[in-house]
């Protein structure tokens, strides 16, 4: 499970993410783009993830993982679009000539600080 692993390095960076004067902060939540090619299974790194982070500022958090489409476009014809199968041809021309636009990304996007509770006064 290479989930694991990537959960591994996504906490890294969000450790390494918190300014040294911030040291007693919690991460509240992490987003993500995961696109679908990238091999990844949402739900397997949300898991995880939460294991990784046990014991740690990101303890708690919550993983938002947005799932990018595969899109590609025709080199041929330009014609752009997202793609369904796993077949890479062109719709339009029916052309083998074609790129990837998205769909293998795994990036994180930002990483939410949960705000501190005022102390609490009494009257």
């Amino acid at each position: 499970m290479h989930e694991m692993g990537i959960a591994m390095e996504i906490l890294d960076i969000v450790q390494a993410s918190i300014p040294a004067d911030m040291a007693d902060v919690r991460v509240q939540r992490v987003n993500l783009k995961v696109g679908r090619l990238s091999a990844v299974i949402p739900d397997s790194l949300r898991f995880c993830f939460g294991v990784a982070a046990d014991k740690t500022a990101a303890a708690g958090a919550a993983l938002v993982i947005e799932e990018i489409d595969v899109a590609a476009r025709c080199n041929d014809c330009h014609h752009e679009w997202t793609v369904e199968t796993p077949v890479f041809l062109c719709p339009a021309c029916n052309s083998g000539n074609t790129e990837m636009l998205s769909g293998r990304e795994l990036e994180i996007v930002s990483i939410e600080i949960a705000e501190e509770e005022p102390p609490h006064v009494d009257l």
